[in-house]
C-alpha cells in the first residue's frame, strides 16, 4: 500500500463536498439539518399558533380593538415628515422587493446553482402573499365590541407581508455565514415597513404582526427543505467566522427588542397611571411602534439562530 493510499484508508469522512472539490465539515451524521425537523415543525405550529392568537386578541376583544385602534388613530400625530417619508417608502416598496430578491436570488441562483432552492423560497414566498390576501377575504370582519372602528377586516398587512417574504428570500438563499447579516437586513426592513403602514394609518399593529406570522408560517418549513436538499453549500463554522456572520447581527435587534418592550411598558404605565393625559396623545402609537418592532426583531433572531443551528457542521474528530 502506497503512502497516499494509506492516508486515504486513515482518514476520517469529511461529509459532503463542497463546489470546487474541497471538503465541507460534517457533523456526527454527516447531514446538515437531520435531527432539527421537530424543531423547525414546532416553530412553524408556533407561527400559526400565535396567528390565530393575535386574531383573537386585537380583533375579537374589547380591550385588544380598544388598544389597536387606539394605536391607528394617534397616528395622526406623527403625520408630518415622518409621514412623508412612510409614504415615500410604501409607495417604492413593491418594486424594492421585488428589484432586491430578484437581483439577490438570481445571482446565488446562476453563479452559485442553487435551482432547487431558489424554486422552495419562490414558492414559499407567493404562498405566504397568496395566503395573506386569502385571509384578508376569509377573516369575518371585525366585531363591534363598543370601540368606534372601520368594521372591514384588514388582517394581515399584505404590504408587510411583501415586504418580509421578499427579505426571507433572500436570507433563505444566502450562504450560512451571510445569513446573520442577512436576517438583520432583512428584518430591519420588514420592520421598518410595518411601522410605515402604521404611520400612514394603512394598518394596525396587529395586522403586521400577523403578516410577520403568515411568512413565518411558509417560510419555516421551506427553509428546512433548503437546508436538507443543499447540503453542500449549507456548512459553515459557526458564528464569528466570517464578518458577516459575527454575533453583532443577533445582539443589535435584541437590544432594539428590549428598548422597544421597554418603551411600550411605559408607555401603558403611563396610561393605566392617567399620567399624561393633558399631554402626549401619542401613548398607543408608540406602544404599538413597540409591538411590531418586537415581533419583527424576535422573529429575525429566531431564524437566525435556528438556521445557523441547523446548518452548521463540525469536523469529525481524527481517530
Amino acid at each position: 500500500m502506497s503512502f497516499r493510499q494509506e492516508r486515504t484508508s486513515n482518514s476520517p469522512s469529511l461529509g459532503y463536498t463542497e463546489a470546487g472539490g474541497s471538503p465541507a465539515p460534517a457533523g456526527p451524521d454527516g447531514t446538515p439539518g437531520k435531527g432539527t425537523g421537530p424543531v423547525f415543525l414546532l416553530a412553524t405550529l408556533a407561527c400559526l399558533a400565535a396567528l390565530a392568537a393575535t386574531y383573537f386578541v386585537f380583533v375579537r376583544t374589547t380591550t385588544g380593538q380598544f388598544i389597536d385602534e387606539s394605536a391607528l388613530v394617534e397616528a395622526v400625530a406623527m403625520s408630518g415628515t415622518a409621514g412623508k417619508a412612510a409614504t415615500k417608502l410604501l409607495d417604492w416598496l413593491p418594486a424594492l422587493s421585488v428589484v432586491i430578491s430578484t437581483v439577490v436570488v438570481l445571482f446565488v441562483t446562476i453563479l452559485r446553482r442553487r435551482w432547487a432552492a431558489a424554486g422552495i423560497a419562490l414558492a414559499a414566498c407567493v404562498g405566504a402573499n397568496v395566503a395573506t390576501q386569502i385571509l384578508k377575504d376569509l377573516v369575518p370582519v371585525r366585531p363591534y365590541r363598543g370601540v368606534e372602528t372601520l368594521e372591514l377586516n384588514s388582517l394581515p398587512s399584505g404590504h408587510t407581508t411583501m415586504a418580509a417574504s421578499a427579505a426571507a428570500a433572500v436570507f433563505l438563499m444566502v450562504s450560512p455565514r451571510w445569513r446573520p447579516l442577512a436576517g438583520f437586513l432583512g428584518g430591519s426592513f420588514a420592520v421598518a415597513t410595518g411601522v410605515s403602514t402604521l404611520i400612514n394609518q394603512w394598518h394596525r399593529p396587529a395586522d403586521v404582526v400577523a403578516a410577520f406570522l403568515v411568512v413565518g408560517a411558509f417560510m419555516l418549513p421551506a427553509g428546512w427543505l433548503i437546508i436538507r436538499t443543499g447540503p453542500r453549500w449549507n456548512v459553515w463554522d459557526g458564528f464569528g467566522e466570517h464578518w458577516a456572520a459575527a454575533r453583532l447581527w443577533l445582539a443589535l435587534p435584541v437590544l432594539a427588542g428590549l428598548a422597544s418592550a421597554a418603551l411600550a411598558g411605559y408607555s401603558l404605565l403611563q396610561t393605566a397611571s392617567g399620567a399624561g393625559q393633558d399631554g402626549s396623545t401619542t401613548t398607543y402609537f408608540w406602544a404599538g411602534t413597540a409591538l411590531i418592532v418586537v415581533a419583527g426583531y424576535l422573529a429575525t433572531v429566531a431564524g437566525i439562530w435556528l438556521f445557523g443551528h441547523a446548518a452548521r457542521r463540525r469536523r469529525a474528530p481524527l481517530r
